[in-house]
This record gives structure tokens, sequence and C-alpha cells, in this order.
């Protein structure tokens, strides 16, 4: 099987996290979260990685030139590669979604799908209170909640227009939502041969 390159998208708590560890674990793709990606740029001092440091420490928001060069020396490395990527917080803007594109089209390669793990607000939002984390106060929550539907909203269209966007149910046991997943990666990598 080739390797898959995957973006995923998903509400905060929407279990986004427990299904990219499945979702790895069934296909083999690097899971590359911005943050993560973000910490290790600056831990390695890459070129991207000190630019992002100055930014943090002046208490910026790191601009999507960087994120977007960090992504760039992220993908270039040898794991992914050889085993591809699933992309979790990015893109978040059209802007990084149109640099994520041209990024693959240089290496030759593109997307295989960007998954959208659609759980309602009502249900994300009973799930963060019961998880009862400080952050997680019903005004934190309503206004995270706002911020990801303003900002993702328009990159559905976009993958949409490319004909790669699936929105898989994310309501429902881990074991019923990770099959429901595996089934269009699964049928994507069949549309690929």
């Amino acid at each position: 099987m080739s390797p898959v390159r995957l973006v995923i998208f998903g509400r905060q708590g929407s279990g986004k996290g427990t299904q990219c560890a499945r979702l790895v674990e069934a296909f083999g793709p690097v899971h590359i979260s911005t943050g993560d990606m973000l910490r290790a740029a600056v831990a390695e001092g890459t070129e991207f990685g000190r630019r992002a440091q100055k930014v943090m420490d002046a208490g910026d928001l790191v601009s999507d030139e960087i994120i977007n060069g960090i992504v760039a020396e992220r993908l270039a490395l040898p794991d992914v590669v050889q085993n591809g990527f699933l992309l979790d917080g990015f893109p978040r803007t059209p802007a990084q979604a149109t640099a994520l594109n041209a990024l693959l089209e240089e290496a030759e390669t593109s997307l295989d799908l960007a998954i959208n793990l659609d759980v309602s607000i009502e249900v994300v939002t009973e799930r963060m209170v019961t998880r009862g984390r400080a952050d997680d106060s019903p005004e934190g929550i309503a206004q995270r909640l706002s911020l990801y539907e303003q900002e993702t909203a328009p990159l559905f269209s976009l993958f949409a227009d490319q004909g790669i966007l699936k929105i898989v149910d994310g309501d429902g046991t881990e074991d019923e939502v990770a099959a429901r997943l595996a089934h269009v990666v699964t049928e994507s990598q069949g549309n690929k041969q």
C-alpha cells in the first residue's frame, strides 16, 4: 500500500486525538500535530524554529509564513516521505491550505483526503464540560468552538472543490468511529491505484 497523505479536522472534544492514534496504527502515516511540530522545530533550532521562538518570546502569534516553513521542513524528512502523513491542526487558514497544496505539488504529490470528524456542537460541549479542565468554562468552550467555525469552515469548501473532503460521523464508540474513518481512507487508497 502506498503512503497515505491526510489532513484531519474536528472540533475540540471530537475525539480527534484518539482517532489520529488509531489511523496511525492502521495505515502507518506519521502523525504531525502543529503544536508538536512547532515545539520540535524550536528545540532543534531549525531556521523556522528560531524565527518562531523569537515571535513567541515577544508574545505574538506565529505567522502563516513561519508555520508553512515548519510544515515544509517536517514534510521533507525521510520518515514522512516514506510513510506518508496525518496533519492535525494544519492547515487552519485558506492561505495555509494554499501553501500546503503548493508544497505538495512541488514534491510531485498531493493530498489523498481531508477528513472532517464531525461531532455536533452539543456533543463536544458536553464532552468538554464533563472532562472538567480549568479552561473548559461554558464561555471558554463557546469561544473556542466559534473560532474553529470561523477559521475552519472556509477550508471545507476549498477541499470539497478539490474532491477530497470526506465528512465522517464522529458520534458513537471509539471503535465505530475508527471503522468509519478506516473505510474512507481505504476507499481513497483504492481510488489511487
